[in-house]
């Protein structure tokens, strides 16, 4: 009787995290110190100027989720009701959600089908007299075309922020850090992420008068060296202490992280080179490697046959377009076709891990071969 084959490490396992003793100690650090708030501790302050070093940016702010980092960057962008900005359909609801919430309207620009990330062109169409920003997610970890994006924000007059939740040190076609481009770029700390706090967002930018803007939304519009005087609206959205000690120790693992991920996500594509039906989406130079998305031709059909082999995998990412849920007013079918043909037929994105060794990424890619001979061509 064949061996039982070893699970593939998660994020909701401990196998699939880095979290072991510099976590365990940054915690007992803040405990024993009993400072938990950031607005009086030093472990978020610490954590803010560790990231701005590790970005090559002045200024980071580090707040309590990625959402919240996204609304730092529209409230510091100046969004207000009427204004729009332009993004994509195929992300996270955080993307679009502070957009909402300041009385805005996301407009939606279609995607490249290639891998899923904005189209320049689409979003220079998008823009309007009433666009006031445009918000760029570099998905599953493969850059956006920023260097395009940044032409046409500048030539606009509009701000540029990147959504890197999924992206942490990628690189883009330049060999840029993705996330050094935008005028203020957003990153998650979320328990999906390559690192993780629980939950967690770091906002970091060049512009003082951006990242101040940014700090006074984060601490409810709060001038603390100004007495209690709240100069801005603002809300709180502090990182707690031990929230922030944790990040300080998944930080200086991150680069650990992605190297792992790169390593494995290669010996994938090795393996699957010349598979019929199989392609990735995007270019693997500089690739984070949040998920593996690939191309294929029914990504329901192959998503059952992949969990048949006991391999996850999300057929489109996403069960339909941001615009398409009902929290989103305005939205319609046809509205970004390449985007709903990514999500309908042809995405399939495979949940990917730090800690998958070369039995992992053999199984995985078994299971893909074994697949592609179930699944019809097409």
């Amino acid at each position: 009787m064949p061996e039982p084959e070893i699970p593939l490490p998660t994020v909701l396992d401990p196998d699939g995290r880095t979290i072991g003793a510099q976590e365990r100690e940054a915690v007992l650090r803040v405990l024993d110190s009993a400072v938990l708030c950031s607005a009086f501790g030093a472990e978020a302050r610490s954590l803010e100027a560790e990231m701005a070093a590790l970005y090559g940016r002045p200024h980071a702010v580090a707040c309590s989720s990625g959402t919240a980092a996204l609304h730092l960057a529209v409230a510091a962008c100046g969004v207000g009701p009427g204004d729009e900005v332009v993004t994509t359909p195929i992300s996270d609801f955080g993307t679009v959600a502070p957009v909402l919430v300041h009385g805005a309207r996301p407009v939606f620009a279609d995607v490249r089908a290639a891998d899923g990330n904005l189209d320049p062109d689409a979003v220079e169409a998008a823009i309007t007299p009433r666009t006031r920003a445009v918000i760029a997610v570099h998905l599953f970890g493969g850059a956006a075309d920023v260097a395009r994006l940044r032409e046409i924000c500048d030539r606009h007059g509009l701000p540029l922020v990147e959504d890197c939740a999924q992206a942490w040190l990628g690189e883009d076609a330049a060999g840029r850090l993705l996330g050094t481009v935008g005028d203020i770029a957003c990153f998650s700390l979320q328990q999906y992420k390559h690192i993780t706090a629980g939950d967690g967002g770091l906002a970091i930018a060049d512009d003082p008068a951006l990242a101040r803007r940014m700090r006074l939304f984060m601490d409810k519009g709060w001038d603390r060296s100004e007495g209690r005087i709240h100069r801005e609206m603002g809300l709180n959205y502090r990182m707690p202490e031990l929230v922030a000690a944790v990040a300080r120790a998944q930080l200086a693992k991150v680069g650990g992280v992605v190297r792992a991920r790169r390593a494995a996500a290669g010996r994938l594509l090795d393996a699957l080179e010349g598979l019929d039906g199989v392609a990735l989406a995007g270019e693997p130079a500089g690739h984070a490697w949040w998920m593996v998305p690939l191309l294929v031709g029914d990504n329901a059909r192959w998503a059952k046959e992949l969990a048949a082999e006991g391999v996850p995998a999300l057929p489109g990412y996403l069960e339909r377009p941001l615009y398409a849920n009902p929290a989103v007013p305005g939205g319609r079918t046809g509205l970004c076709p390449r985007a709903e043909e990514l999500i309908g037929r042809t995405l399939l994105a495979l949940p990917w891990n730090e800690a998958y060794g070369a039995g992992h990424v053999d199984r995985v890619a078994s299971a893909l071969r074994r697949a592609a001979r179930r699944v019809p061509a097409g």
